[in-house]
């Protein structure tokens, strides 16, 4: 695993304030990722214009006000960088240089390709932008040479994609003059203890497919204070076989993204209109728990119910403990309790939730100069990141004019 594996980077769109949908199903696990790796969290505003270009409303506004959400949600300044994608004016030209060679075919195959197509019949999403948008979340990724990018399950194919994109960058690139002697000298660096031991697994994993081998060789590798970044990446790709690894491919971080249901039942989804804000008014959010639907056969009070049948239940399984879900249990199902005695545990728990974080967003609110401060903030540590990514891609492919 390389250095770069200590580093994640993962982005939203900007739909302006955000839901209890967002917060339990990528927030939440933000702020703790925050605490274990090198965090780069961005707001994607280019990848809101592959869909919307015609009607980009408010695109600022709601790039704030995500920003606000995510601060007041427990993203910490000093722990994460926080950025805004088309501030950092390297994506787009890693997107082109990375165009160059990408395969058309490689895009179309994108499951969501067509999918959104079919979902947004409405727009005409035949552009070159739509097409090329999991290139550029590959540029957003490879620019920062991040090693892990949160995903769920169903957005592992744009990572599969960056893989592809990064081992054929690397393959047509790779090659820098006099690269054995250059990782020959990087050996040397490491220490005589170090660089028999790296000559002994190199050796076991090359002419005997030791994968043991491999993994102690990039443990070793991984713990070298004496050696750059750079000769590093050159004796990762030493070990390979192959040449100096420059856009490592990064790895899918697999992340537990619980189905936060709508007032409906179905998924939370401003397009469904069954979503509560982050931090929407106590007032709103307990009129619209008290009014959601539930299970349809308890028309009256004494009528039994099935919780699994009414979406009260799914609110219940992510906000209730197992006493509380018990008690609901039985009182639904017997009629020992009615819908709104069985909403109240939920409303407090939503409240209760809430209630921190819409405190400091009112905070960030009225200091929107400090908002802005730690966005700009954030802009220049991506920029040093990607312009030093930059700098050594535009070399290898010859565009360096010095």
């Amino acid at each position: 695993m390389t250095s770069q594996h200590q580093r994640v980077l993962s982005g939203m769109r900007p739909t302006g304030a955000l839901h209890l949908g967002h917060y339990h199903g990528v927030l939440k696990n933000w702020i703790k990722l925050q605490h274990e790796y090198e965090c780069y969290f961005f707001v994607a505003d280019w990848h809101a214009l592959t869909t919307h270009y015609e009607d980009p409303g408010d695109i600022a506004g709601s790039v704030w006000d995500m920003v606000v959400d995510w601060l007041a949600a427990g993203i910490t300044p000093g722990e994460a960088r926080l950025f805004i994608q088309s501030r950092v004016p390297e994506h787009a030209e890693l997107h082109l240089l990375l165009s160059m060679f990408t395969p058309l075919g490689w895009l179309e195959r994108v499951p969501t390709y067509k999918d959104q197509q079919e979902k947004l019949k409405e727009r005409d999403l035949a552009t070159y932008g739509f097409l090329g948008y999991p290139l550029l979340q590959s540029a957003d990724i490879l620019i920062y040479r991040a090693g892990l990018v949160p995903v769920g399950e169903d957005q592992v194919v744009h990572v599969e994609l960056t893989r592809e994109v990064a081992r054929r960058f690397n393959y047509l690139y790779g090659r820098e003059p006099g690269f054995e002697d250059k990782a020959e000298a990087a050996v040397k660096k490491m220490g005589k203890k170090g660089a028999k031991l790296y000559t002994q697994l190199r050796r076991a994993w090359q002419e005997r497919g030791d994968g043991e081998a491999l993994d102690k060789a990039r443990a070793l590798l991984e713990a070298q204070q004496n050696i750059s970044i750079g000769d590093r990446e050159r004796l990762f790709g030493y070990l390979d076989g192959g040449g100096k690894v420059i856009l490592p491919e990064p790895q899918p971080l697999l992340t537990p993204a619980p189905r936060m249901p709508g007032l409906d039942g179905q998924k939370m989804s401003k397009s469904y209109g069954n979503t509560i804000g982050l931090r929407e008014d106590p007032e709103s959010v307990t009129r619209k728990l008290r009014t959601m639907p539930t299970d349809p056969a308890r028309v009256r009070r004494s009528d039994p119910g099935t919780p699994e049948k009414c979406p009260v239940w799914a609110f219940h399984g992510v906000y209730s403990d197992d006493a509380t879900r018990a008690w609901v249990q039985e009182g639904c199902t017997t009629a020992g309790i009615g819908c709104l005695d069985c909403k109240q545990p939920v409303i407090d728990a939503v409240l209760a939730e809430q209630a921190p974080i819409r405190a400091r967003a009112q905070e960030y609110l009225e200091k929107p100069d400090t908002v802005r401060a730690i966005v700009a903030e954030g802009i220049d540590d991506a920029r040093q990141v990607a312009r030093d990514t930059l700098e050594e891609v535009r070399q290898v492919m010859g565009l360096s004019y010095r």
